[in-house]
């Protein structure tokens, strides 16, 4: 790197705020799809929007490529740096601005930890929704990149409905502020656009949400099944029965018992094959008639036992066991691929099962634990990723998985994003028109394809990226 671009950066965001020694750059060399990885040309960690304007406009001005990146929980490598390029990360920027109970929103930096947006609404009654795995460590401007889910996102929707307003730094270094909540903003949705975009059109450095009220009753329940098929079908039943509770998750036999061999122990029984975590919340009445609905659609599939959380601290402990699923299975392996798929719900066990049979056929060590309400599967599988042979399998089970989704009447991702993990399945997706209808609107926001480049759109003839996509992993484990 070009040592006055260095100078520039450092006289706007301090010696806190670049990072420039090789050992502290390779922190950020992947986000959690480690299959991925480049060490960063420099890492700056800006405090404020005008830092971020300022930054930006030294890299327009020496045309650099750079790759914002929040907490780096993303798993689908839409955080990993590019070849030449600098990673702007927002991590120092987690203030809270504004919380208003009147009007029930919040105003925050992009660099705040989801959790912490909750626990600082608590005492008003208002909570923030969407909830991915990595709440306790994942931020809301990576969670807007991404259009993040998360397990009670099958009640209250994904991130994208929970956001009222951006203030977004351009790739010129302009400022785009959207952040005024409206009930019915006129023009174009230029913030839903925004949303879910991967960092390809800009840096959201504020984001204004939406506050939702603490439900007066909630219900947890643990079902216990025999066979992760039973399970599966209780789910397309009790979403035929117009049954909604607030989340519904399955997990497997091998997830179960690294969990319960980790950290995370939540109770599971290590014994049944599946469990499915139900919530169900609202109204005393609400709760009571959605939770005598489904009773007997559960003992119906097979159900062995039923368990309710007593107490706020099982129901706790519940959710943390299901949360802390993907790092209890480095038990398993030192490494895991973290599909994210989405199916009609009434096909999740043809493709829990086909998933299952192509990593069989494969060779491979493979657990479910997903968001069975929307039909979110997460097929993982463990391996190491130092033994180039089994990378190979891994990611050809991978393409597999998603294609027979697709041709299920599903999609490629439900809250992970395509990032470069799914950039050439995006192909199977959606036609020629509509992959050039995407690059026109990346190209209105980021001519110079700085943003991000390399990510989510397929590289196709002569639409190349100007900027190279990140490099393998080498077979031998070392860093490139």
């Amino acid at each position: 790197m070009d040592t006055q671009v260095e100078s520039e950066i450092l006289a706007i965001v301090g010696r806190r705020g670049l990072l420039r020694d090789r050992s502290a750059r390779m922190a950020y060399e992947s986000d959690g799809l480690t299959l991925e990885r480049q060490v960063p040309e420099l890492v700056v960690l800006p405090r404020s929007t005008a830092e971020v304007q300022a930054v930006m406009r030294v890299l327009q001005r020496h045309g650099i490529p750079l790759v914002p990146r929040g907490a780096g929980t993303g798993l689908s490598g839409g955080a990993t740096p590019v070849p030449g390029g600098v990673v702007v990360g927002l991590a120092r920027m987690r203030d809270i601005l504004e919380v208003n109970v009147e009007d029930r929103f919040a105003r925050v930096q992009a660099g705040l930890v989801n959790i912490e947006l909750t626990r600082s609404c608590a005492a008003h009654g208002l909570f923030y929704a969407p909830d991915p795995s990595s709440q306790m460590a994942c931020t809301i401007g990576g969670n807007v990149a991404e259009n993040s889910g998360g397990p009670h996102c099958f009640r209250y929707g994904s991130t994208t409905r929970h956001i009222l307003g951006l203030v977004i730094v351009t790739p010129e270094g302009e400022l785009l502020d959207l952040s005024h909540p409206s009930v019915d903003p006129g023009g174009y949705d230029l913030a839903g656009l925004f949303v879910g975009s991967e960092g390809m059109f800009g840096i959201a450095t504020e984001v204004t949400v939406r506050l939702t009220p603490v439900p007066p009753v909630i219900e947890t329940l643990l079902a216990i099944f025999p066979s992760l098929d039973s399970a599966c079908d209780s789910v397309t039943d009790i979403i035929a029965a117009q049954l909604e509770p607030s989340a519904i998750e399955i997990l497997d036999r091998l997830t179960i018992e690294a969990v319960e061999a980790s950290v995370f122990a939540a109770g599971y029984p290590q014994g049944a094959e599946a469990v499915l975590l139900l919530e169900i919340e609202g109204s005393a009445i609400e709760v009571e008639e959605t939770t005598r609905g489904i009773l007997p659609i559960l003992e119906q599939h097979g159900q062995i036992e039923l368990r309710r959380a007593r107490d706020v601290k099982e129901r706790a402990a519940l959710w943390a066991g299901r949360k802390g699923a993907f790092g209890a299975m480095g038990r398993v392996a030192p490494d895991l691929y973290v599909a994210d798929v989405v199916v009609p719900r009434t096909r999740l066990r043809e493709i829990v099962n086909l998933a299952t049979r192509i990593c069989a056929e494969l060779g491979l060590k493979m657990s479910n634990v997903f968001h069975a309400g929307d039909g979110n599967l997460h097929p993982n599988i463990s391996y190491d990723r130092r033994n180039a042979d089994e990378v190979t399998r891994v990611l050809q089970a991978g393409r597999r998985i998603m294609s027979a989704c697709i041709e299920a009447g599903g999609s490629l991702t439900g809250e992970h994003g395509v990032g470069l993990e799914k950039r050439a399945e995006m192909a199977l997706l959606f036609t020629d028109d509509d992959l050039a209808t995407m690059e026109r609107a990346r190209a209105a926001l980021d001519p110079e394809r700085r943003m991000n480049p390399g990510k989510l759109l397929p590289i196709r003839g002569c639409r190349e990226i100007r900027t190279p996509a990140p490099v393998a992993l080498p077979t031998d484990g070392t860093p490139s």
